[in-house]
């Protein structure tokens, strides 16, 4: 393994650094997801009955418990529940515009490395090709072959070097992608649900406190 690392020269060391990148960054979304993963149904309910008694600062010590994007916009919600429908709506939908980046963290690096990787391994094929080329122009006619072999050994290393890091790069990116513009939809389509259970919650509060 250390031989063909050797034998791919420096670009494939610039290749294989992008390469840790790119497990880092999918082992961090990963992990992100994961964390970000709530059961939706089960958090409404316990939002909804305890604003229903009233208890905003339990409400509120749920969501904090809660580190999903879904958590911060009721926190929002509930944070605002004295203005009005609409106002708490465009409020919420700030809210959900905000999350955008948290979501797509570190996803565009992996669209970029995605693209230049095999760029990186066609430069290591060319200058594996032009040291290749630079031995037949020196010595002429070569009769040990071994002299070419370390030019034509960078040339193809460098270029499957590229290939393996941007085939699972573009293969997460598009994962990541997908998983990103799914939390978006579900964000912007609990928009409605979020004010309603929030004006239904308070309401009783605010009638038993008379």
């Amino acid at each position: 393994m250390y031989d063909l690392i050797v034998k791919g020269g420096p670009v494939l060391w610039f290749i294989m650094a992008l390469s840790v990148v790119v497990v880092a960054i999918v082992i961090e979304r990963l992990l992100y997801f994961r964390r970000i993963k709530v059961d939706e149904d089960k958090l409404f309910q316990r939002i909804k009955a305890t604003l229903e008694k009233g208890h905003f600062d339990e409400a509120l010590s749920i969501c904090d418990s809660n580190i999903s994007p879904l958590s911060a916009l009721i926190r929002i919600g509930i944070e605002n529940r004295g203005e009005s429908t609409t106002t708490k709506k465009e409020i919420i939908k700030d809210a959900a515009s905000q999350e955008i980046p948290r979501l797509e963290k570190n996803v565009s690096t992996l669209d970029t490395i995605a693209h230049i990787s095999p760029l990186l391994g066609l430069l290591g094929t060319v200058t594996g090709t032009m040291k290749a080329f630079g031995v037949l122009g020196t010595f002429g006619a070569v009769s040990d072959p071994t002299l070419l072999a370390k030019g034509i050994s960078e040339a193809l290393i460098t270029t499957v070097g590229g290939i393996v890091v941007a085939v699972p790069a573009v293969i997460f990116y598009n994962y990541f992608v997908s998983k990103v513009n799914l939390s978006l939809l579900k964000l912007e389509n609990q928009v409605n649900k979020l004010v309603i259970m929030i004006d239904s919650g308070a309401k009783p509060a605010e009638e038993g406190k008379r």
